[in-house]
């Protein structure tokens, strides 16, 4: 939700989607190609302003939504320290350390490449131009339904969080811990019947399969699109001069 709050505050939001794809997708090729720390930490760099100024994504939610991947990478990378020497007993090695340095750069720029297209871009704007790229109509069925079913669910627990502490539900730690615990065993039941009523409420509308949005309209969608490709070039070349 947070991600979907800071793409329909951010000044891109009515930016063609196809040119903000594609600068991403550049982004992701970019960093795939370069080798060297300088040209990634340049892509990071470029990508991340992007983003932050010219977008203009509050730097807290970019963070907030950044650190989980952040540390399923910390993570990861610090796994690779650990290794068996010629014993079989595992033991802090450095031998990784180039690896790691290449592999979290990158990870990172692709990172960044990815915050930029997800944090500017409301996903109604995103199914249209998944839809335009010929995606299966189900798996974009399944993304509408899973983004509906995160409202519902946040619905139902702000209105249970609401009822609980309206009856003084969380006036001492026992009686948080008891709420909580009732919270939790209702959630799964709440979720359930309105998952129904939506169900019954689409059936009502004659649905057949195919969830439908207006399109929206970019006049500009060319220029931005050449914009997006011209950047995307910069940046290609970076990765590519740093090749050679």
């Amino acid at each position: 939700m947070l991600i979907e709050t800071a793409a329909y505050a951010s000044r891109w939001r009515d930016v063609a989607p196809s040119a903000k794809a594609l600068f991403a997708v550049a982004g992701i090729v970019a960093s795939w190609l370069a080798q060297s720390p300088a040209a990634l930490a340049a892509l990071i760099a470029m990508l991340m302003l992007t983003a932050l100024l010219a977008a203009r994504v509050p730097l807290r939610s970019y963070i907030a939504i950044a650190l989980p991947p952040l540390g399923f990478l910390l993570l990861s990378c610090l796994t690779m320290l650990f290794g068996p020497d010629e014993n079989g007993h595992w033991h802090w090695t450095t031998t990784m350390l180039p690896t790691i340095q290449h592999t979290a750069l990158r990870s990172l720029a692709m990172l960044a490449a990815l915050l930029g297209l997800v944090l500017t871009t409301p996903l109604p704007h995103l199914l249209a131009l998944l839809r335009r790229l010929r995606t299966p109509e189900l798996l974009l069925d399944l993304m509408v339904l899973c983004y509906r079913m995160l409202f519902v669910l946040r619905q139902a627990w702000d209105e249970s969080i609401t009822a609980q502490t309206a009856r003084l539900g969380y006036r001492n730690w026992r009686q948080a811990w008891r709420s909580t615990g009732l919270l939790a065993g209702q959630m799964a039941v709440q979720v359930w019947q309105r998952a129904a009523a939506l169900q019954t409420a689409a059936d009502a509308r004659v649905y057949q399969g195919t969830l439908r949005f207006l399109p929206a309209i970019y006049p500009q969608a060319q220029r931005q699109q050449v914009i997006a490709a011209l950047a995307g070039c910069v940046m290609l070349a970076i990765a590519v001069g740093d090749r050679l």
